[in-house]
């Protein structure tokens, strides 16, 4: 059982949350847009083909290693003001590289940018299964796996404008939107009992045995997520050149589509787990197999953002079974393992793919060997269906 709050949360707690998740959604969307610009700024710095891009990803990586660390602080500590704390600091170190002109500093600026952003990104993902339970939590789950995917149609947008106007730092000031964040939260949120209680009482240990696997499923599905992402322009281009316009808009029907998926997720949230895991996988192999094969633009990109579709099940999905798996004195702690499953899987997206790539020979290959792959993972995701299902039973 949940233990309930001092307080009942309420549609603005909701809110106020969804408003903090979409914060590290910034970390690497805003830059997107200028990165050619900033390849151009730093070409005389040796390795910038290299740094330049690891400057735009290196935050999710150090959310991928530090969030099992901040949730870890957060059952310790408490919720509200680690995270208050956190988005300010996100704001500081967020436009710090407004003043720097040396690659080097501005990576060290955007490593401790990603160190804040794990405490942000676990607290808040945390603070949905403290605050609701049963079919509102599952209902804010989905909202979150939207708010996610539509946050960054918005924000690459203006970050774009920023850039335009501003040059290569103008994205930069999209950061400083995490001080008002801070302000809200600091008078909307409230501190969960669950986590007070976390500090005071101890229980037997965490459930490894049951989070583990979930973890495991979640890194791979992470894989699978963002290949569609940081692949979106190659994959595209199988057909022939497509121009950057096309490429955006195409990715803007790609996010909308996850947003699809997690309204089927929210439709079917009471199937929660092993099928509606085989629904996503199947969905997404499907996808990527059809992506591989195509050959005309409209075609391979109806199958990537039906991968989409699928990818938009499965992460509210993996959230919330492993949220139902998780004591709630030790919610923290497991939230931060699947966030860095998760972002971990955002990092080394590109480099599993360019690793299948130089196997197979070709990108269409390569997304024909993931459809397979994914094929196998849905048809084992049945098999624990249905064995679930026949324990149940009997």
């Amino acid at each position: 059982m949940v233990n309930a709050p001092d307080v009942t949360a309420q549609t603005r707690h909701g809110i106020m949350v969804m408003i903090i998740i979409a914060m590290p959604v910034m970390a690497i969307i805003a830059l997107v847009p200028v990165l050619p610009m900033l390849l151009r700024e730093f070409a005389n710095v040796s390795g910038y083909q290299f740094l330049v891009p690891f400057a735009l990803t290196v935050p999710a990586l150090c959310v991928a290693l530090f969030s099992p660390v901040a949730g870890w602080l957060s059952d310790r500590l408490g919720r509200k003001k680690l995270l208050i704390g956190a988005l300010l600091l996100y704001a500081v170190f967020g436009i710090v590289p407004w003043f720097l002109h040396d690659l080097y500093h501005i990576i060290a600026a955007r490593i401790a940018l990603g160190l804040v952003e794990a405490v942000i990104a676990t607290i808040a993902t945390t603070l949905i299964g403290d605050y609701f339970d049963g079919e509102r939590r599952e209902k804010w789950i989905a909202v979150q796996s939207a708010v996610s995917g539509l946050s960054a149609i918005v924000l690459i947008a203006i970050a774009g404008g920023l850039g335009e106007v501003l040059g290569t730092r103008g994205p930069f000031m999209l950061y400083l939107l995490a001080i008002p964040a801070a302000i809200a939260a600091s008078l909307i949120l409230f501190e969960p009992s669950v986590s007070r209680d976390a500090r005071i009482h101890t229980i037997a240990g965490f459930p490894y045995k049951a989070v583990l696997p979930l973890i495991g499923t979640t890194l791979f599905m992470g894989v699978v997520f963002y290949t569609i992402i940081v692949q979106l322009g190659p994959i595209l281009q199988i057909s022939g050149d497509v121009s950057p316009g096309v490429i955006g808009m195409i990715g803007a029907f790609s996010n909308c589509a996850v947003g699809i998926g997690t309204f089927i997720f929210h439709k079917t949230s009471a199937k929660v787990g092993a099928r509606l895991l085989a629904a996503g996988l199947a969905i997404a192999a499907v996808g990527y197999g059809g992506a591989s094969v195509a050959t005309t633009l409209p075609l391979i990109a109806g199958f990537l953002i039906l991968a989409a579709i699928g990818c938009g099940i499965l992460l509210p999905n993996m959230m919330a079974w492993t949220m139902r798996a998780l004591p709630p004195q030790m919610r923290g702690r497991g939230i931060g393992l699947w966030t860095g499953a998760f972002f971990l899987g955002q990092f080394i997206a590109p480099l599993v793919v360019a690793a299948v790539t130089s196997v197979t020979g070709s990108l269409a290959m390569a997304i024909s060997a993931y459809a397979v792959a994914i094929l196998i993972a849905a048809l084992i995701a049945v098999a624990v269906a249905r064995r679930e299902a026949s324990l149940a039973a009997g």
